[in-house]
């Protein structure tokens, strides 16, 4: 008998033992009927039979060895990941069943094989290669619906957020502009009121994050504007929240173009924010606005800690520097935060690029091209 036909009749008994294992699965909430807890097990052993009745290619079974053959439309693997993890299962719990499956299937196998009934090897071989197949749907689904709801989550967080951090920030902007508070509630007022605005700043971020993740990306409103005094004002106002660092500004009068200009706000005070941040405190930090050519240039000199090289090529992914291993290796750089992502990102979305050098004897210099059309 192939191994298609000996699943096919002995469904029964390898399912009851998925049912058995899952049943000893420690998760939150009530614990799983029969029907829960078998789930999508038959329909999955169904499936894995039917391809090993199907004929294959060496081709096609080099690309499934590969992990080219997940399938792109819904599946039995697929789904069960979804209810597996609307139940509580933790995506081990989930490849665990899998193993057990897969464990299941071959003692079953192995005892006809005991019994004198001639196994076929490739019947084996093609058995494991389509549980991979099934695991690999399975934690693919799972994984992109975790992501999903914590983007979802982010957003909704960010949001609801906004409302009681603007109210903050209006009382403590009508507390400074009181004309008869003394000078002790006046410092509390102006630290309350930087301390929120850079809570604002923080939750747009997160917004802006969110929102490349789960949409086009971070729209931008093109039109015909100046961008130097956008650009004088970022830097007055970046000297007035970092008095101790001399922040220089070299810029042309005027640099007009296709922009939005919001968004290249938060590009530059990221920008001068960050080199601000990670600077040595003694040497001044250099902001340039330039036009060569068709572009426009803006670029943001520090000195201090190196980038390290193996970072560069990464230094735009929020995700790289968030890993433990990243802030043991890596120091200060590994907690960047969304800041240069989200730069990155409206800059891409106008057609622009943003360089990165760091050397110890020149020091860190980004720079921002634009088109100028």
């Amino acid at each position: 008998m192939r191994l298609s036909g000996f699943i096919l009749e002995n469904i029964e008994a390898i399912v009851q033992e998925w049912e058995n294992f899952a049943r000893t699965m420690d998760t939150p909430g009530n614990p799983l009927d029969t029907a829960a807890l078998r789930d999508h097990a038959e329909l999955m052993l169904r499936t894995i039979a039917a391809d090993l009745q199907t004929a294959q290619t060496a081709k096609e079974q080099v690309e499934k060895s590969q992990g080219h053959g997940v399938s792109e439309d819904e599946t039995a693997a697929k789904t069960h990941a979804i209810t597996r993890l609307m139940s509580g299962f933790t995506i081990d719990q989930l490849v665990s069943e899998f193993r057990a499956l897969r464990a299941s299937v071959i003692k079953l196998w192995m005892k006809r094989a005991a019994d004198g009934t001639q196994l076929q090897v490739e019947d084996m071989i093609r058995f494991n290669e389509a549980i991979d197949q099934a695991l690999a749907e399975s934690i693919n689904s799972y994984t992109e619906a975790v992501q999903a709801s914590r983007n979802v989550f982010l957003g909704i967080l960010g949001h609801d957020l906004r409302t009681p951090l603007s109210a903050i920030l209006l009382g403590a902007d009508v507390l400074l502009r009181s004309d008869d508070l003394g000078a002790r509630p006046t410092k509390i007022a102006s630290r309350i009121y930087s301390s929120v605005k850079r809570a604002s700043q923080i939750v747009g971020d997160l917004l802006d994050f969110t929102r490349s993740q789960v949409g086009p990306g971070i729209p931008v409103k093109k039109q015909e504007i100046d961008l130097s005094p956008i650009c004088e004002r970022i830097v007055d106002e970046s000297r007035t929240v970092y008095p101790e660092t001399n922040i220089k500004l070299k810029s042309v009068k005027r640099a007009t173009g296709q922009f939005d200009g919001d968004r290249l706000e938060q590009v530059f005070s990221n920008l001068i924010n960050n080199a601000v941040q990670h600077g040595d405190g003694r040497e001044p930090v250099t902001v340039a606005l330039e036009v060569s050519g068709d572009n426009l240039l803006f670029s943001v000199h520090n000195s201090g800690s190196v980038i390290p090289e193996d970072v560069l090529p990464f230094i735009f992914n929020p995700m790289g520097r968030y890993s433990p291993q990243a802030s043991i290796d890596h120091g200060p750089y590994s907690s960047l935060g969304l800041g240069l992502f989200i730069a990155d990102q409206i800059v891409g979305a106008h057609g622009g690029r943003i360089e990165v050098s760091s050397e110890s004897k020149i020091g860190t210099k980004f720079v921002v091209v634009l088109p100028m059309e």
